[in-house]
């Protein structure tokens, strides 16, 4: 507990000091963490140094009516095949959120230099919801860090929100989500309740021609393929194991980070109502779910300075699937 306080006071320390030098210097420090307007701002500034490559499109609004912003990297054409990738879901998750920043960034300024990734943007587009839970992310920075779920109101309960990686059309109410309001793990009263989940499931439906569904969350270590709501096998097991291993053979390579690959049920738990399952049963062959650094010592409240290591070796994996995608899909 006291290493835990601890913690929480550093990384709010350094934070206030990130704050103060960026806005003395009018620059964004991709190695700190940032609020949900610093960040949204700094969208609209990708997407004024890269007119031709990045759209900023509002998918909907939250529960508490914050808008939803997904990036659209794109060369051109309409409904192109796609690769959706989210963070964020879990809004306590932090390094998910700035691994999505980075990530961001990093589309941007290697498209044109990087080969591989200007091939991939040629024929297929990217699109990426950096804060896939607004409210709550906004409730970890200014009242509760450790908050999960989203912050609608619960009827007939005190307690608040939804774990929106349990509300998903996919074995929904099965092993792994709970039926009490106050669990940090409720399911919530029925699939897709949760507007951020809706909000998702209309673009992606929409839109029709998605290849690949990436959500990162944190924190674990593990590469993970459907299923979660159930053990069995998915009918592509074995052809995401390896895509999976590939992926991680890279993200090692960079600082030796080690990650798991597996199925959902099989490396961490049964849990039904995800979202990878929902996109696999959706006909999205190449759904994967990533849990970024680390296996626990600081587990949520992972130090700043590993933002940009973790980011960095993660784009790594990021960018074998998408190719792996681009040339099999």
């Amino acid at each position: 507990m006291h290493f835990y306080i601890e913690l929480l006071d550093e990384e709010k320390a350094e934070m206030e000091e990130n704050n103060m030098r960026e806005r003395s210097s009018k620059s964004f420090n991709f190695g700190a963490y940032h609020p949900l307007e610093t960040i949204y701002s700094w969208m609209d500034g990708l997407v004024a140094a890269h007119p031709n490559l990045v759209t900023k499109e509002q998918i909907g609004t939250s529960y508490e009516g914050r808008p939803m912003y997904v990036l659209k990297f794109s060369t051109g054409g309409d409904k192109r095949p796609a690769i959706w990738v989210d963070s964020g879901i879990h809004s306590r998750e932090w390094v998910s959120q700035a691994t999505g920043v980075w990530t961001a960034n990093k589309i941007a300024s290697d498209y044109g230099t990087d080969a591989s990734l200007t091939s991939l943007l040629k024929t297929m587009d990217i699109y990426l919801l950096i804060l896939a839970n607004p409210d709550g992310y906004v409730h970890s920075h200014t009242s509760d860090r450790m908050w999960r779920k989203t912050r609608s109101k619960n009827p007939g309960s005190m307690c608040r929100g939804v774990d929106p990686n349990r509300n998903w059309d996919a074995g929904f109410g099965g092993p792994g989500a709970s039926t009490n309001p106050c669990s940090d793990s409720y399911h919530g009263p029925s699939p897709h309740s949760e507007i951020e989940v809706k909000n998702v499931v209309n673009l992606v439906k929409n839109h029709g021609n998605f290849k690949s569904f990436i959500s990162i969350h944190a924190y674990s270590q593990l590469l993970m393929y459907p299923y979660g709501y159930t053990c069995n096998d998915a009918l592509h097991a074995a052809e995401l194991d390896s895509v999976g291993r590939s992926a991680v053979q890279k993200l090692s390579s960079l600082h030796g980070t080690t990650y798991k690959v597996g199925s959902i049920c099989k490396i961490i738990y049964q849990a039904s109502g995800g979202s990878i399952d929902w996109s696999y049963d959706l006909g999205i062959k190449y759904s994967f779910a990533f849990e970024l650094r680390d296996t626990g010592r600081y587990g949520f409240i992972l130090p700043a300075n590993q933002i940009i290591p973790t980011a960095s070796e993660t784009w790594l994996a990021l960018k074998d699937i998408m190719e792996y995608v681009r040339d099999h899909y």
